[in-house]
């Protein structure tokens, strides 16, 4: 008995979702038949893939190592059968971004809108994803592009950086150190510091200004960069945030800006793709177009909004 493609969609599925009910309801099929796909999966590969982990059930130890060479095996079936639409039609091509929220609203509308405007025939599509649940797409071939910040470490994953993220720190306009010409880190051990969610890329790098300035500030979560920079107008903290992102509300007096001692963390946007799949052409015009001078001008000329 073969593996089959359903055999595969259903493992990863329950992969994805963390139980077979979920899993049931994004592929539009009922709960036993995703059971009996994965049960002949694991008893074609004569191991267990799955085990109950609570009421959901997880990945075994053989299940987290097959899980993406499964994930390669329909990339490269969907890539392919995509690949060859658009060869026979130009009007099919499309293109399926997903970024971080920041990049999302700050950085990837000016990179759509001039490279629609070159490339008309593209359908392009853009989702909103945290840091941690963007790789995982990119390496289940469930989107083409991602745009983020640093990278994992996996070889899986390709691309490199075509923007600079500048980094501020953000505070009250009535901020007794604004206007200080250095402000030490550990001058700021007793503010509140103001961040983004778990598995969020910006929450990263804060924690890691934290660790390397051995500071244990007092932390405050919230879920958005509008909701942060209203905190910050209150008075209720300070946070490190994309210059992107808070450029406008600098500008125009709304936020003021503390320059830290030693500077704030380098950062670049990267534009990802999987590595284990080739690219399609719509993927490549797209590659190509976001390290070139008329992506640089659409950045420079891109209308801020607050």
């Amino acid at each position: 008995m073969a593996v089959t493609l359903n055999q595969l969609s259903s493992f990863l599925a329950v992969a994805r979702e963390g139980s077979v009910s979920a899993a049931a309801e994004k592929l539009y099929v009922t709960q036993p038949s995703i059971s009996a796909a994965v049960s002949a999966l694991s008893k074609e590969l004569g191991v267990d893939l799955t085990e109950r982990v609570g009421r959901g059930v997880g990945l075994t130890a053989a299940g987290e190592a097959f899980r993406p060479y499964a994930a390669d095996v329909l990339g490269l079936i969907e890539q392919g059968r995509q690949a060859a639409r658009e060869a026979a039609d130009l009007s099919t091509r499309s293109l399926r971004i997903v970024a971080v929220a920041t990049a999302a609203e700050y950085v990837v509308p000016p990179l759509l809108q001039a490279f629609a405007h070159k490339h008309p025939e593209i359908k392009l599509t853009l989702e909103v994803a945290n840091r941690a649940n963007l790789f995982d797409r990119v390496l289940e071939h469930e989107v083409d592009v991602a745009i983020a910040g640093r990278p994992p470490e996996d070889d899986r994953v390709a691309g490199k950086a075509f923007l600079k993220n500048e980094i501020a720190l953000i505070t009250a306009t009535n901020d007794p150190l604004v206007g200080t010409k250095a402000v030490r880190p550990e001058d700021l051990a007793d503010r509140v510091w103001l961040q983004r969610e778990p598995g969020s890329g910006t929450r990263q790098m804060v924690n890691e200004f934290f660790g390397g300035h051995d500071l244990r500030p007092q932390t405050l979560t919230l879920g958005s960069n509008g909701a942060i920079k209203q905190a910050v107008k209150l008075g209720l903290g300070v946070s490190l945030q994309s210059r992107m992102a808070v450029e406008q509300e600098l500008s125009t007096g709304q936020l003021a800006e503390l320059h830290v001692k030693g500077g704030l963390p380098d950062r670049q946007w990267y534009a990802l793709h999987s590595a284990t799949v080739p690219p399609r052409p719509a993927v490549e015009l797209f590659l190509e177009f976001a390290f070139s001078p008329a992506a640089r001008s659409a950045f420079d000329h891109r209308e801020v909004i607050s």
